[in-house]
Order: C-alpha cells, then sequence, then structure tokens
C-alpha cells in the first residue's frame, strides 16, 4: 500500500489540476484509510524531551499544538496551493480573519494602503474603521480605473488590495495590468479570489503577489463552516503564519476537512455554477422591469475582453438593479421569492438572494455605498445548482409581487 502511495505522489505533480483537486492531501496513515482522517486533538506528544525541544525550537515537520499546527489543516492547504499555483498556504479562521493576518504581518504604522472601492463591505470597515486607529493611511480606488491606481502609486504604498470580480457590481480589476504596476513600485499587490476560485481564475500566476479566500464560500460549497487562507510565495506567506500562531486566528481541524473534501468536487460545481448563473442572467436581461444586470459571463458585459483574456467563465454570482423603485420594491421582490435562500451567503449549492445596501453592506455610510456603486434597487444573487428553470420562476414570483 505505502509502495503503491509514493508512486502516486511521484506522479501528482503531472496530472492535471482536478485530479490534483482530489489527490493531493495527507499522506495515509497505519490505519490505512480511504478518505483523509480528522485530528481532532490540541497537542500532540513526543518520544522524549529532546525531540520535543527540537519540534517547538525548528521546523521539523512534527505537529506541536493546534494553534501552530494540524496535519488536518497542512492537508488542505496543500491541497490549495497546488490549485492556486502557490508556494505555500496559510489556513484561518475565516475569510476575513485571512484579510486581517495578511495586513497584520505586513502593515505597520506610517504604511499607506491602496483599497478598491469594489470589495465587501466588512472588508472596507476594517481597514477604514479599525486600521486607520492604527496609523495606517487608506486611500479608496476604482477596481477599473488602472490609470487611477498608477497615479496612486507615484507615491509610496506599502499594499494593494483588490477583489476581482468585485462584489456585488461584477466590476473587473485587470490582474496583469495592476500587478505590472505594483512591481514597479515595489507595492505587495493582494487579490480576493473568493468569487472565481483557482478553477476559473489563478490571480498569482497573472502577478498577484498574494491570493485570499473566504473558504466559507465556494471552497465549502454547502454553508456549513467558516474558513480563510493566504497564498502566495513562502517568503511572504511566513510572515502571516507568524501572526496567525500568535495571534490565534486559527482554523480548526474540522472545518479544514470539511474545505480539504469541498476542494474535491470544486472543478465541477464551479462550471455548473457558472453555467446555471450564465442561464438565469441571460433570462433577466430579458425583463422589462429590470434596468441592467451584472454578470461577468454576459457579451455586453463592458469588460468583456479581459474577462475572455482572464477567467475562465462568468462565476456564479450576478446582481441586477430594477427599474423603478428602491428598496421598498426590492424588499417586495425577495419576500415573493421562496425557493432562493434569503441570506447574504455565498458559493452554496443553494441559491441566495439578498439585498446588499442593507445586508453585505449595509454597515457602511451612504457615500461609500454611492462610491461603491451599491444602490437602493440592486438585488444579488449568487446562483446554486438547482433547476435553472425553477430559479426563473422563483424571479418571476419576485417581479409579479412589484408589478404596476
Amino acid at each position: 500500500m505505502m509502495d503503491r502511495d509514493k508512486r502516486l505522489k511521484s506522479i501528482l505533480p503531472t496530472l492535471s489540476g482536478a485530479t490534483q483537486a482530489i489527490r493531493t492531501g495527507l499522506d495515509r496513515t497505519p490505519e490505512r484509510e480511504h478518505s483523509e482522517p480528522i485530528f481532532t486533538t490540541s497537542s500532540f506528544v513526543f518520544p522524549d524531551a529532546a525531540i520535543m525541544a527540537d519540534a517547538f525550537m525548528n521546523n521539523s515537520g512534527l505537529s506541536i499544538y493546534g494553534r501552530v499546527d494540524n496535519p488536518t489543516v497542512d492537508g488542505f492547504c496543500k491541497r490549495l496551493a497546488v490549485m492556486e499555483r502557490a508556494q505555500a498556504c496559510e489556513a484561518t479562521a475565516s475569510g476575513m480573519g485571512a484579510i486581517l493576518s495578511t495586513l497584520m504581518a505586513h502593515c505597520q504604522a506610517g504604511d499607506r494602503i491602496l483599497v478598491s472601492t469594489g470589495v465587501f463591505g466588512a472588508t472596507l470597515n476594517l481597514v477604514k474603521n479599525f486600521f486607520v486607529k492604527y496609523g495606517l493611511e487608506v486611500e479608496l480606488l476604482s477596481p477599473t480605473d488602472i490609470s487611477a491606481w498608477e497615479q496612486a502609486l507615484s507615491r509610496p504604498a506599502k499594499l494593494a488590495y483588490c477583489e476581482t470580480p468585485s462584489n456585488p457590481t461584477i466590476e473587473i480589476v485587470d490582474i496583469e495590468a495592476l500587478g505590472a504596476i505594483c512591481r514597479a513600485h515595489q507595492c505587495l499587490f493582494v487579490v480576493d479570489n473568493c468569487f472565481m476560485t483557482p478553477v476559473l481564475q489563478t490571480p498569482l500566476s497573472m502577478g498577484a503577489d498574494l491570493v485570499i479566500h473566504s473558504a466559507t464560500k465556494y471552497l465549502d460549497g454547502q454553508g456549513r463552516v467558516l474558513g480563510g487562507a493566504v497564498l502566495g510565495p513562502a517568503e511572504l506567506v511566513e510572515p502571516v503564519t507568524a501572526f496567525i500562531r500568535s495571534g490565534g486566528v486559527t482554523i480548526s481541524a474540522f472545518n479544514a476537512w470539511i474545505f480539504l473534501k469541498g476542494l474535491e468536487t470544486l472543478d465541477i460545481r464551479m462550471k455548473a455554477h457558472s453555467e446555471n448563473a450564465h442561464q438565469l442572467a441571460a433570462w433577466l436581461v430579458e425583463q422589462p422591469q429590470i434596468a441592467h444586470v451584472n454578470y461577468a459571463g454576459l457579451p455586453s458585459h463592458p469588460q468583456k475582453q479581459l474577462i475572455d483574456r482572464q477567467m475562465q467563465s462568468g462565476g456564479g454570482v450576478l446582481s441586477f438593479s430594477l427599474k423603478d423603485g428602491g428598496r421598498e420594491e426590492v424588499w417586495s421582490f425577495l419576500n415573493a421569492t421562496c425557493l432562493m435562500s434569503l441570506t447574504a451567503n455565498l458559493g452554496d449549492v443553494k441559491t441566495t438572494i439578498c439585498h446588499p445596501a442593507t445586508s453585505t453592506h449595509g454597515r457602511l455610510d451612504d457615500a461609500d455605498r454611492k462610491l461603491m456603486g451599491i444602490s437602493e434597487n440592486m438585488i444579488r444573487i449568487a446562483v446554486g445548482l438547482e433547476s435553472v428553470d425553477d430559479l426563473i420562476e422563483d424571479c418571476e414570483r419576485g417581479l409579479a409581487a412589484i408589478a404596476p
């Protein structure tokens, strides 16, 4: 059995990404398990004091404590790193934990950071309401205006952060172009790849220095647990690891196991999410009560050429704006639906629907929401894996509720 495992390990680097996402992970234990085990223990024992001392003082490869390392977590990190084409990966307790850990590891008082306006509401809250208190200067920039980023980088900046596609307006950052500008100005370039996952987009191969994931979303795929990840070159991930180990932003072994298993089906799920979202977006475009549909897979998207070059498909998230009305009409639409889950999570096999202005971005002030392009008449749908015909019928219920 062990000889067979060694042969598999030797050929793994030559196999397709979809295969590696299923077969990369933990070494099999003497129990000969087929599915990876969960190491639910807070600490690990040693045969003698010298080996214990070496494990604590050096990177011996032996697990020492759950806040520092765990074999199940290591298995998840190895698998995701292969998929993202990253040298190293560190897992965290949540996606926001990954963002926090990255900023804490690489920034200090007096640093200037550039942040795309097209980010998750909690991300903007973190940098504007907390990091500024500790001496960071934050500048917000449009995700699509590369010239504005270049101009902003004429002054020294430590880190540039973006999410692409943007949430929920589905604007696309040109990763290759922005990455080149950041390198020219010695600015660390961080990309949140939550919406696309490594199946549909690999930012590190296009010039990003670090990639962030809210594993809670598509990496799990069934809305079960929280987690995050930071990936990139070892020298950039190591400071993040050091902060996580000291700060305790640690993922649990059980959650890591859920993500480890979720990665096995990520390839086929992302393709199915994209196909369903494309069909639903195409239907929504034809509805007279809808003013505009934001979806990366539509031929009408203003950045279609960039999308075709940078992404494998449009992904599973779309948003749209009602032609007439505002919050009251949007809430009537949402309340009339019943198949789609009224929740702010995304990346689930169950389709979710929300009003960003009062949920994901509800804690932002009016000025910030306007800056991010989030209007009162906008609805976001994270398209799941149900029948598209059933999803269309549910949207018809919503439209009927606001019919004149």
